[in-house]
């Protein structure tokens, strides 16, 4: 369920503000127009929404800025602390994408880099819990880290290593990275409707509806 990852998270929670703006050079391009990218999330948010792996709060806040009924998760405890405080009045729930506090009807589900952390697998688990808690209307937006394909996700880890970037090189390695086709196909045996549209050379938006 992406918990696996908690401790990378502690390591991050310190540093992720200075990674997203672009200050550490091995993930300057993972957070390309990273502004823009939490932008094209939040402008498609509406109604009662649940924010899955809120780090730091970033896209919360663009989120909050439009008026929206927010459901706050995040798996880390060392992330929650520092939204906390950043949102003093914003319940933060211990939570992930399969495993959230119980909800009625929810009209957006978004979240921003964060999907990789399931596997394909729990993936396909995650999109068919939310089918039943979304609303006639309701959307899934998610902004992650994806590949056109296989080949395209191992040439990515062989440049960040010719470029010394073995951290990158390693979180491409380690996570659950999955494929445009392969995101698209789950998404169809789940009853969903979707649409892609590529952000940066890591980033995609993926925009879903039921069908």
């Amino acid at each position: 369920m992406g918990r696996e990852f908690m401790h990378i998270f502690d390591e991050w929670a310190d540093s992720y503000e200075t990674t997203v703006q672009g200050r550490d050079e091995q993930y300057k391009a993972v957070f390309e127009h990273y502004d823009d990218i939490l932008e094209e999330v939040a402008k498609r948010t509406n109604g009662i929404t649940i924010e899955f792996g809120i780090g730091t709060g970033n896209l919360t806040e663009k989120v909050l800025q439009k008026g929206v009924e927010l459901v706050a998760v995040e798996p880390n405890k060392s992330m929650r602390l520092v939204a906390e405080k950043r949102f003093p009045y914003l319940t933060i729930h211990d939570g992930d994408f399969l495993s959230f506090p119980k909800l009625g009807k929810v009209d957006s589900i978004i979240s921003s880099y964060a999907f990789h952390h399931l596997t394909d697998e729990e993936k396909k688990r995650a999109f068919e819990l939310y089918y039943s808690l979304l609303s006639e209307s309701g959307e899934i937006v998610f902004a992650d880290t994806m590949f056109v394909n296989e080949q395209a996700h191992e040439e990515m880890i062989t440049t960040a290593k010719a470029k010394q970037f073995f951290d990158l090189a390693e979180d491409l390695n380690r996570e659950y990275y999955t494929t445009v086709p392969n995101m698209k196909k789950i998404l169809h045996e789940t009853g969903y409707q979707v649409q892609f549209e590529k952000l940066n050379d890591f980033v995609w938006l993926t925009h879903a509806k039921k069908s």
